[in-house]
């Protein structure tokens, strides 16, 4: 089982968040999870558009492109 730990946020804030995301998710928790780990792919997406950028440099420096 994942240890969980816990994330204080103002209760205005908590309950705009009920009211707003109340359809697409069962609590605040799941949905900060859902919104974190966006975050964190958004991140590994960008690493991966770097790279690409990189071998494209790499194919235009031997000519191939």
């Amino acid at each position: 089982m994942t240890q969980l730990r816990q994330l204080r946020i103002p209760e205005n804030l908590c309950q705009a968040l009920e009211r707003r995301f109340h359809s697409q998710f069962s609590s605040v928790d799941e949905l900060a999870e859902f919104v974190l780990r966006e975050l964190l792919q958004d991140e590994t997406k960008a690493l991966d558009e770097s790279e690409q950028q990189m071998i494209r440099d790499r194919l235009k420096d031997l000519g191939y492109l």
